[in-house]
């Protein structure tokens, strides 16, 4: 039986060699078949390569926020968000169909912590994401280039389910992180997925490419296969904010301020 522990342990069947344990210290199993203590045994093992392999996934994603659920989502805020379509996009038929998602929305509307709730989501469910601010995307292509790993990062960031590009043209683009852009999006395009969190109305976005024929080219390949969520209403950190019960009443107004100060011009003179 020793052997057989080593050879468990030499093949890293580290959930197999618990579950064997469990049940030589439990009479609970003592009465099941050989077949039915090996299939606990494989199950065993399976849930644990699972779980690793959900873990890597989400490690792998680089999510902002990672304390978070479906079930953390405020539906009851107004600000323009169905519930029944929310948990339709998280079931990722899109993602199978290799759609777009672009996610609008004011300031504080809360778009990167729903995006990072679906993206946990999606990686629960066996899909590869990777999250990143567009700028950040574009310059760590642009040090790829510097050093020579360009290709390699090019085809590592092609391959994920879901790219999620956060911040989509807060900055305008310029002609050369346009085109960087471009080539990426156009890699993945009806391939894989992406996802574009922004402040910026669709209709607003051609202007903040700084070339018009790269604008065209960047807008075609997203708004054509894209699901659109727009969200609207009142920043949720003011919603959310524990001086929200503070009213105006309670602070100084600039012309008290300034009526004070000036009388304590007049008392020193």
């Amino acid at each position: 039986m020793n052997a057989t522990l080593e050879q468990l342990q030499a093949l890293k069947l580290w959930g197999m060699l618990d579950a064997w344990r469990e049940q030589q210290a439990s009479p609970t199993y003592q009465d099941l078949a050989f077949d039915e203590r090996l299939a606990l045994l494989v199950e065993r093992e399976h849930l644990r390569r699972q779980h690793l392999r959900q873990q890597r996934r989400l490690k792998q994603a680089q999510l902002p926020l990672t304390e978070v659920s479906l079930e953390s989502i405020d539906y009851t805020t107004a600000r323009g968000l169905s519930k029944t379509r929310w948990l339709q996009l998280a079931q990722g038929q899109w993602l199978r169909e290799s759609l777009q998602l672009l996610l609008v929305g004011p300031t504080g509307i809360g778009k990167t912590f729903l995006a990072s709730v679906l993206a946990q989501h999606l990686c629960r469910l066996g899909h590869t994401v990777r999250y990143g601010k567009t700028h950040a995307l574009l310059a760590a292509l642009k040090r790829a280039q510097a050093d020579g790993s360009f290709p390699k990062l090019r085809k590592q960031l092609v391959t994920f389910d879901l790219l999620i590009w956060d911040e989509w043209l807060r900055d305008p683009l310029s002609v050369p992180d346009a085109r960087l852009a471009l080539d990426l999006i156009d890699d993945r395009y009806r391939r894989k997925s992406c996802l574009f969190v922004t402040q910026l109305p669709i209709e607003s976005w051609h202007p903040q490419i700084q070339d018009a024929t790269l604008a065209d080219a960047i807008l075609d390949r997203i708004v054509h296969d894209a699901i659109r969520v727009a969200l609207k209403g009142e920043s949720m950190r003011k919603l959310t904010s524990p001086l929200k019960a503070n009213t105006a009443s309670d602070l100084p107004t600039p012309s008290a301020s300034l009526d004070t100060s000036s009388e304590n011009r007049d008392a020193k003179s």
